[in-house]
């Protein structure tokens, strides 16, 4: 991340759609999520389809993490409850510290849009070796909700912030 303020510069940022009855040409949920960063000046360094599945949720997301060009990965699809949904627990695993305050604003912002409907919009975020992790359900405008309310103005700083731990360690 290029930085000359505390909390600002471009940000390389992987967007993952969990699903395997979509195509990336009708990932409407991954494409708020991209114009998101995109319109805040932050640079898309991959966008991924992938098919549902705890082992490749976990191989996918975990890849992302290790590449030089990533600072923060959004995931959207599969956080629902039905048994399929998994997308939380795979990417729970190497989360090394977790961000329960976006769950919990973006849970408050939802309501307020859907009423208790967001119960079913399960959504994770967390830091893992220095990168930002965000798991959002499959709808557009949660993800969009999400992506322009939480995501992107508070990723430099998050990102910045477990840069700095990572370089103590």
């Amino acid at each position: 991340m290029a930085t000359d303020e505390p909390g600002e510069g471009t940000l390389g940022a992987a967007v993952v759609t969990v699903s395997s009855a979509r195509s990336l040409s009708a990932d409407e949920p991954g494409d708020a999520i991209v114009a998101a960063f995109e319109e805040a000046g932050h640079e898309l360094a991959t966008r991924e389809l992938i098919a549902p599945g705890f082992d490749n949720v976990q191989s996918v997301v975990s890849r992302l993490v290790g590449r030089e060009d990533v600072d923060v990965v959004v995931t959207t699809g599969s956080t629902g409850v039905g048994p399929e949904d998994v997308t939380l627990e795979a990417v729970s695993q190497f989360i090394e510290k977790e961000l329960p305050a976006f769950s919990q604003l973006f849970t408050r912002l939802g309501y307020e849009e859907v009423g208790t409907g967001v119960l079913r919009a399960r959504s994770l975020g967390g830091v893992s070796d220095g990168v930002a992790i965000f798991c959002l359900p499959d709808d557009v405008a949660a993800t969009r909700l999400a992506a322009e309310s939480i995501i992107v103005p508070e990723a430099p700083a998050i990102v910045e912030q477990a840069m700095d731990e990572e370089d103590e360690e």
